[in-house]
């Protein structure tokens, strides 16, 4: 009993450590991200490097806000909003039908959503450039909104989900008169309330950090989002790496506040497409 104990104890100790190794490693980025963010520019490219700003400088701060910086997080937080709004909404009927309606080819658009979710962005966005340019929406909000509502990965997890509501209740309200329109929006919608919360915090991140479809799409300064923005301040023959880290540390401020609060749904959102289909 003892010796099962000190394996148990020694296990856990090893495991514990090994977290706190994998958390460091992962931290340390950001931690560097942070603290070159007051750093001058010579001790910022310092080699060896300074682990510690021994001389904290709020210049780059001030460097940093001289740029339209309150308009590119505008830009961010209304392209990210709108995409969630529309991403849940589409995903949610789409899902809904896909889970608990029956109609020839279901299995096979199912599929091609799955498949969709194997592709990556690049495949597709020599098409997709075309065909907002021939509609006129370069360098408009329409171009990063639009193109991103139907999310094939949000139809997925919400279809995963959708399977396990319970038919009988669906039955139920159809027996008592209730319509189609009434039934989604009364009782499909409440019930999915879990999913959706998990899959908006998805949508949000994921348009907050799509930088590849907003360098494609964006041309002028004032549509250009936060980290489009803070991409640009890189100049033609010097790098400013301390305004850069202070604007990539400004960026993540969003982000890592949605993951504080909403960490139980996030976390509910990674294993909720695991249900069986």
């Amino acid at each position: 009993m003892q010796l099962r104990l000190k394996q148990l104890t020694i296990g856990k100790v090893f495991s514990n450590m090994l977290v706190v190794l994998l958390a460091l490693f992962f931290i340390f980025p950001f931690y560097w991200i942070v603290s070159g963010a007051f750093k001058v520019q010579n001790v910022a490219v310092a080699i060896p490097p300074e682990w510690f700003p021994k001389e904290p400088t709020l210049q780059n701060f001030i460097d940093l806000f001289k740029n339209p910086i309150w308009r590119w997080t505008f830009n961010s937080f209304f392209v990210a909003a709108a995409e969630m709004a529309g991403v849940c909404l589409v995903a949610s009927m789409a899902g809904y039908v896909l889970a608990k309606k029956s109609f020839p080819g279901r299995k096979l658009i199912f599929t091609l959503f799955v498949a969709a979710m194997a592709l990556p962005k690049q495949v597709i966005l020599v098409p997709l450039f075309t065909m907002i340019a021939d509609f006129g929406w370069i360098n408009s909000y329409k171009s990063l909104i639009l193109p991103a509502i139907a999310w094939p990965f949000g139809i997925f997890l919400i279809k995963q989900f959708a399977q396990t509501l319970p038919g009988e209740l669906l039955e139920a309200a159809k027996i008592d008169g209730c319509s189609e329109l009434r039934l989604y929006y009364s009782i499909v919608l409440p019930l999915l309330k879990p999913a959706l919360g998990a899959l908006a915090i998805f949508t949000f991140i994921n348009g907050w950090n799509d930088y590849f479809s907003q360098l494609i799409m964006i041309r002028s300064t004032p549509m250009m989002t936060l980290p489009l923005g803070v991409a640009t301040l890189k100049g033609e023959y010097t790098t400013p790496y301390g305004v850069l880290m202070a604007g990539a540390a400004f960026a993540s401020i969003p982000m890592i506040s949605i993951f504080l609060l909403f960490q139980k749904s996030f976390t509910q959102g990674i294993t909720m497409g695991a249900v069986k289909g």
